[in-house]
């Protein structure tokens, strides 16, 4: 197996590539004059030993290593690996004090998150080895599984009113199910396949196949989330709808139609609502105001503050004593500063970069409509999601009350996430050439490779 090499390589052509069924081509550049080389003058290569030298000897190596086929694979693994490990051990640090507070063990947040990590692990790795048309057979029930329980959370006696919001079903003693949550991925899988399919018919250049039935039935689900109060997902599923329309190539005028509808309508609902008119007050605040209204605002800036370059060490943050309200949820990244510092929150910020990284190459590099929308959809329903969250706590954006993916507490959270990561994994192994190397790392492939080669050879070489 060969690799395709007509598939985009670098970062700049996958990024052109998303957009569209087909990849673009490449520009052809003009012949270099004779003698002319790379690096430094006509003529001129730096010497090995200066430092441009140096310099230009790895960047060619790191260029290298990034086009090869199976980068996107161990990025989107051991990234989200990574975030996930990092992310237990600060569930367990910055949730000791809240557990003592209600009278429970100190690691029994981190049990329930170490649980659904667990159960998370096996749905991706079912992720990971479920064909794609098993994946596109599971869409439309996904879907109505999810519409099935939005509605239900509004039941009285069913759904459960947690810090203003109504957006939980119980499943009995401390375990709770938050539909929501589910919702971005089942919208992410039957998105894909709805515009696979109108792909495949030679639809998608009218606009009325690109918006019905996506646009009103995103928007049926934005509004059972939004009768339970619960803004921020309904931020997340919007941004997860534009980035569908943005990677099947929406014209630029029906592409702002749709962002200037949801626009109009997000302020209508903030401004419908004293508690968001308050939260939207709070962006840049460095004072807790009348009432301590930006309390808790302020206390996420103050735990960074703390921090400084390198943490007060894991363990040692002040705010989480009662002082920050929901420091291992959606203020844990204000906690992670605070103990490991900017050089914890860069790292993480780095990991959520390669993240969206290799879901880009991967949704750009791919001939399968399918496996673009699905990959487009899940890499911006995870960066959304992860810029909404740190931008709260960094006083940048309003609180929205969204987890921080695969690092934040909530299993009803970390479960559809873990498995939509299954799916890039899955898809970033079947890149131009990525099965090919996968295979030649399998034990004995290699040597079984070379002992055919050697056979082939004339007698007497070597």
């Amino acid at each position: 197996m060969h690799a395709d090499h007509t598939a985009p390589r670098g970062p700049r052509d996958a990024w052109t590539a998303l957009r569209g069924p087909a990849a673009r081509p490449r520009p052809v550049r003009a012949p270099r004059p004779a003698g002319a080389r790379s690096g430094g003058g006509p003529g001129r290569r730096p010497p090995r030993g200066t430092v441009l030298g140096g310099l230009r000897t790895l960047h060619l190596r790191a260029k290298r290593a990034w086009d090869r086929p199976l980068t996107a694979y161990y990025l989107v693994l051991g990234g989200s690996l990574l975030i996930t490990v990092l992310g237990l051990v600060m569930v367990y640090s910055a949730s000791q004090i809240k557990a003592l507070q209600n009278g429970l063990p100190p690691s029994f947040f981190f049990r329930k998150q170490l649980l659904a990590a667990a159960i998370g692990s096996v749905l991706l790795l079912t992720a990971a080895r479920m064909p794609v048309k098993v994946l596109r057979a599971f869409a439309y029930p996904a879907l109505a599984g999810s519409l099935f329980l939005l509605c239900l959370v509004q039941v009285p006696g069913i759904g459960e009113t947690i810090n203003g919001n109504t957006n939980w079903i119980s499943l009995g003693g401390p375990f709770q199910l938050q539909p929501s949550e589910f919702a971005k991925l089942a919208l992410v899988l039957w998105g894909a396949d709805l515009l696979a399919r109108k792909q495949a018919k030679k639809l998608l250049t009218q606009w009325k196949h690109l918006l019905v039935p996506l646009v009103p039935v995103t928007f049926v689900l934005l509004g059972l989330i939004m009768l339970g109060g619960d803004m921020g997902t309904t931020v997340v599923l919007t941004t997860v709808l534009l980035g569908l329309l943005w990677v099947a190539g929406a014209p630029t005028r029906l592409f702002a139609g749709v962002f200037g509808v949801t626009a109009v309508l997000a302020v209508l609902f903030i401004k419908t609502s004293a508690n968001r008119m308050s939260r939207l007050a709070c962006i840049g605040a460095t004072d807790p105001g009348t009432n301590d209204q930006c309390w808790q605002a302020v206390h996420g800036i103050y735990a960074l503050a703390n921090g400084g370059w390198f943490g007060a060490g894991l363990g040692a943050s002040v705010e989480k004593w009662g002082e920050l309200p929901e420091p291992h949820t959606d203020f844990i990244f204000a906690i992670t500063g605070e103990e490991l510092g900017l050089a914890g929150t860069l790292s993480v910020l780095a990991l959520f970069a390669a993240l969206g990284y290799a879901g880009i190459r991967v949704a750009g590099r791919t001939e399968d409509p399918f496996v673009r929308y699905a990959a487009g959809g899940v890499t911006t329903w995870i960066t959304a999601q992860a810029v909404v969250n740190i931008g709260a706590v960094l006083g940048l954006l309003p609180i929205a009350g969204v987890p921080l993916p695969l690092f934040s507490y909530g299993g009803s959270a970390l479960l559809p996430t873990m498995f939509a990561i299954g799916l890039l994994i899955a898809f970033a192994r079947d890149e131009p050439g990525a099965r090919a190397a996968l295979a030649m790392r399998q034990p004995g492939v290699r040597w079984k490779t070379m002992r055919r080669r050697v056979k082939k050879r004339p007698s007497g070489e070597r």
